[in-house]
């Protein structure tokens, strides 16, 4: 269940627990509080910004730039850009998608092969 934080409307009217701030435990589904539970004056919930979790590594602005060719379909930008990235940085994953924009373009690797 989900911790809430309540604070008093008018600290001057209040008691000490309400005017400092205090927490409760609720359900999701139960109405907030309007009114602090010892001395029944107005009370308001607080808001707090919500945790931002960033998973993986942002994505670089070259990421973005072959993304934006591989969506507009110009396939032989995108494996061009990803190929000098790759050979840049030494990416691997830049070099697996630099063959499969390559191949998208139309490039048969295969008869090259000897």
């Amino acid at each position: 269940m989900p911790t809430y934080a309540y604070r008093a409307v008018d600290p001057g009217k209040s008691c000490d627990r309400c005017r400092q701030g205090f927490e409760t435990i609720q359900r999701i589904t139960e109405p907030a509080l309007i009114k602090c539970p010892h001395c029944k004056n107005p009370i308001s919930r607080l808001l707090f910004a919500p945790a931002v979790v960033i998973k993986g590594s942002p994505m670089s602005e070259t990421d973005r730039k072959i993304k934006e060719y591989e969506k507009e379909g110009k396939w032989s930008h995108a494996a061009e850009l990803a190929d000098k990235e790759a050979e840049k940085t030494k990416r691997e994953d830049l070099k697996v998608r630099a063959l499969e924009d390559y191949k998208k373009a139309g490039y048969d690797f295969d008869k090259y092969e000897t």
